[in-house]
Order: structure tokens, then sequence, then C-alpha cells
């Protein structure tokens, strides 16, 4: 196929009159101020955004959460209720919903890091690995790509406390049986297979140097430093941060991502900014109250800065993007920390490249036709200059998204899954 598009972002700035053909689910051919023909893209068309962080369960809370004050922590405990109930047949149909809004809102490849292992009391499926399938070919559905994040869930404290309730179905006893199952599962067309450590209140330090070896070459994430608590446990335990217990342990490798890393000190900082990758959820940590982490100091150090939705409080990579910028501002009363293009490159190639898919994130030949078509004249963005469409546009400014060359969002509404009745039906079967 052949695109035109009138504005699109490429090389890092904005271009003119854009052709761009496509073969095979790839770009083949990017020309500049080129003659119209093909399939017209209006507005700026952006590279597909890369979701680095989703739980894709947390949609079902969406706006139930706030009737008291509450806390990170009483937060968890409805997340918990939620998790409890899902089976993989209404966990396929819940994600895949929600993988349909991502789609509309410019996400074509997602990390998903995923805990929801066995039964609610904690009985394997016959499958052992039904619920992440079910994720797998709920993405499928919606036309994008997926990173599992397999995650390994053992513990409920940094000190080693058992797991108990609904915290049974995440565990699989240890790290030889998360290894036993993590390795029959399979990725496939559309999906890659990655793993996860939870965090250091869920993964015992006695196995993350055999977990390293293991998972080696393969996209790692790992909750950090969400939560004070969870720094001030890990010195009483280990005598140190989260981030240097991890890196004792050789956690931190080229394709290891730091999630949230919210509360660093000047010494994680430059264990991260050994150009380890580190995913920003502004609108979960600013939901869940959990702080403003240091983006610009870790992007100064060397870190490689991505974004993700996380709870999906909202799903809105405008607003995840420009959450960097804006709430610099609010921790530093200063203006300007970040480009446009930081922005645009941590929302795009940066985060596909953290999920191991190094082939997308740019319109440039022998990429991934992953592409995003942004109104500029609706009532955000019309009037604005293209080059700070960022800081304007909305996820329902999206108008068309193409990944891997097929067109699966159009005019506004995905090409397959009537995504607003979809999540309906998906989040009250999960709540009855």
């Amino acid at each position: 196929m052949i695109f035109f598009a009138d504005h699109a972002w490429v090389g890092g700035r904005i271009e003119q009159n854009v052709r761009i053909s496509t073969v095979d689910g790839f770009i083949d051919d990017v020309a500049i101020n080129a003659d119209r023909s093909g399939t017209r893209l209006r507005g700026l068309v952006l590279p597909g955004f890369a979701n680095a962080h989703s739980h894709a369960f947390h949609r079902a809370l969406r706006g139930r959460t706030h009737g008291d004050r509450g806390s990170f922590w009483t937060w968890r405990d409805l997340m918990y209720q939620v998790a409890g109930r899902l089976d993989p047949d209404n966990y396929f149909a819940l994600a895949k919903a929600v993988y349909g809004e991502m789609a509309m809102a410019g996400i074509t490849s997602v990390g998903e890091f995923h805990y929801l292992h066995h039964g609610p009391d904690g009985v394997p499926y016959a499958d052992p690995n039904a619920m992440g399938n079910a994720l797998i070919a709920a993405a499928r559905e919606a036309g994008i790509r997926i990173t599992l994040l397999d995650a390994v869930y053992l513990t409920a404290s940094v000190e080693g406390k058992p797991l108990e309730g609904v915290q049974r179905r995440f565990g699989d006893g240890g790290y030889d049986g998360w290894f036993a199952r993590f390795e029959q599962l399979r990725g496939g067309e559309g999906a890659k297979i990655g793993a996860a450590l939870h965090s250091v209140r869920a993964a015992p330090a006695d196995g993350m140097a055999a977990f390293t070896q293991r998972t080696d070459g393969l996209p790692v994430h790992v909750h950090l430093s969400e939560q004070p608590a969870e720094n001030e446990a890990c010195q009483a335990a280990h005598g140190c941060s989260p981030a240097e217990l991890l890196d004792a342990m050789g956690v931190w490798r080229p394709m290891t991502t730091a999630v949230h890393a919210t509360h660093l000190s000047a010494a994680d900082i430059a264990i991260l900014g050994r150009e380890r990758f580190a995913c920003f959820c502004p609108t979960t940590e600013r939901d869940l109250a959990d702080g403003i982490g240091p983006a610009r100091a870790l992007a100064d150090a060397g870190a490689i800065l991505t974004l993700g939705s996380d709870s999906h409080a909202v799903i809105d990579f405008f607003e995840e993007a420009r959450g960097l910028e804006l709430d610099e501002r609010l921790a530093t009363r200063q203006r300007g920390h970040f480009s446009a293009a930081e922005l645009i490159t941590a929302a795009t190639g940066a985060g596909h490249r953290s999920l191991g898919w190094d082939d997308a994130g740019e319109i440039a030949a022998g990429k991934r036709a992953d592409l995003v078509a942004v109104s500029l004249d609706s009532v955000r963005t019309a009037g604005t200059d293209p080059g700070g469409l960022i800081f304007a546009a909305t996820a329902a400014d999206v108008t068309d998204v193409i990944a891997d060359g097929r067109v699966i969002v159009s005019e506004g509404r995905h090409r397959s899954i009537d995504v607003p009745s979809a999540l309906r039906d998906a989040i009250a079967e999960v709540l009855s």
C-alpha cells in the first residue's frame, strides 16, 4: 500500500507531503515533498506508539477507586478483588477490549506485565499458560503487537512473607517452577515473550542471579522503587536500595527496564544511567499519588526513557508524553525540560526497542509500517503548530492507525471491535 501524509514525523522533525510506500507490513520507501498519491492520511502522521507497561485487567478499576482518600496500598486491595474474578475467557474479552482502546489511541505495541498465572486458588489451569495465551490472542484480535512480560511473583514482602489469598494465583512455588512454566510460552506472529521480576517485594534475592542468566537477551522489566515503603523494606532486609540490590545480582542488562523509578537516590540514578531503560507512567503515578520520578536526571545520566499507561487510569500517549515535561515543571517550578522530539521518541522508538521490537518506532525504510494520523482541526488542535501537537492533542484526536501495514483504525473507529461496547460488557462480566 501507499500512504500520503500532509505532515509526517520523519527523522526527528516534521516534513510535508510525505509519501510512504509499504510492502509486506514494512516501509519500503519514504519520499519527502512528493506528489500526492495513495491513501491520504490527514493531519500529522506519527510512528506508532509503544505502551511499554500495561496491566490489562486494571482497566476494570477506572473511575472506581476514588471513594476515599486512600493510598497505593488501599488501591491495591481493590485491584486484588478484580484479580480474583478473572479466568482465561473473561480475561481474553477484557484484554481484547483494552487493546482495542489502545489501538484507537495510536498504540501499536504493548508490553503486558503479566502475573495472573493460575486459578484464583493458586491451582494451575490444564494449560499452565492459559492466562498468558489469552493475552496474546487478545492482542492479535485487536491488531496490535504484544510482548508478554511474564513475571516472577513468589513472595508478599521483601522479608519473604508467603503469598496468601488471591496472591496465590501469582506464584509458581519458586524460580524453578516459574521457569518450567515460562519456557512453555510461545510468541509467534505479532508476539514476543519477555520476562519480569515483579519487584523486590515479590522476587526473592537468592534467585535473581539465576533468573538473569536464564533470561539473558530477552526484554526484562521490573517494578522499581514505586513506593518509599519498598525502599525502606529493602534497606532493612538487604542494607541497600532496590536498584543497588538488582545491580549486585546482575539484573541490569541492556534489555532491562526499570518501571516507575520514582523514589531514587543519586546512586540509583547513576546505576540506571548506564543506558538502561526507565519506563515512566505519569498518569498512573499521578492517579495513585505515587510521586514524581527524576525523569530529567535519569535522561541526563544516560537512561533511555519510555512510557506506559500501567493501570489505565487513562489510555492517552499524548498525556503520558507531556506528563514527563509537566511533572518536571511542578517539581522544579521551571519549564522546558524535554523537547517535543524527546517526548515523541520516548513514546515511540525507545518504547518499541525496550519491548524487543527494534524494527518499529520510526517512519523510515526498513521499519514496520506503523502510522498514526492525528487531526489538526479538532477543537483541541485547530490552529496549533504541528510541531507542538504533543502538547495539545489527546487520544481522541487519533483518526487513523496502521499497524504492520494493516489499517486497524479508520475515522476514529476500530475496524473490527466495537470498543465501547466491548469494554462495557467485559467489565460488567468481571465485576458481576
